[in-house]
């Protein structure tokens, strides 16, 4: 993805403009001058004539090397894709019918979900007759938002989809990892 904006660049005779607002190597504005001139001057320097400003008119064209362009465009595409985090989310599936020791265990999961950086999505899960009880099922969703508050923040609240109702607990902005 990153090396598609590189690959759109215009090089040397890869451009279409009769006119170019050209850059010298040094990075001093030469002014408005013919594309011939510029080429002839960028290929007498051993460099490259790339298009840095397509959009503008005329385009702006910069004398340098287009391998070493290349290289810095890329290693920066790196550099932002390192510094982003990616939060994922993690399911914690429950039951109406869940008896409390194993609500203390999805809860604990759910917690340690949530000191991680990770988004806890909570499912509960209708069999059969079951979901003409959703307010019960509600109720158990919510005393797990209740539970979780001091670590996270309900983001999606509870809402019945099909055979299931889901609720999304994200992490508070406010506390430290």
């Amino acid at each position: 993805m990153e090396n598609a904006a590189v690959d759109k660049v215009r090089v040397n005779r890869r451009i279409r403009a009769s006119e170019v607002r050209l850059i010298s190597i040094d990075g001093e504005q030469v002014g408005i001058i013919p594309f011939d001139q510029a080429l002839q001057m960028a290929e007498d320097a051993g460099l490259d004539l790339v298009e840095v400003a397509s959009n503008s008119r005329p385009p702006v064209c910069r004398i340098m090397d287009y391998g070493k362009y290349k290289y810095q465009q890329k290693k920066r595409a790196t550099e932002a894709k390192k510094s982003q985090t990616q939060i994922l989310v993690k399911e914690v599936k429950l039951r109406p019918k869940t008896e409390e020791h194993d609500y203390q265990f999805k809860l604990e999961h759910a917690k340690r979900f949530l000191e991680a950086g990770n988004r806890a999505k909570i499912t509960m899960r209708f069999r059969g007759r079951e979901i003409t009880h959703a307010q019960l099922a509600q109720g158990m969703l919510l005393r797990m938002a209740e539970d979780v508050k001091e670590i996270g923040v309900v983001e999606l609240p509870p809402r019945l989809e099909g055979r299931a109702m889901i609720m999304v607990i994200a992490p508070r902005k406010d506390r430290a990892k």
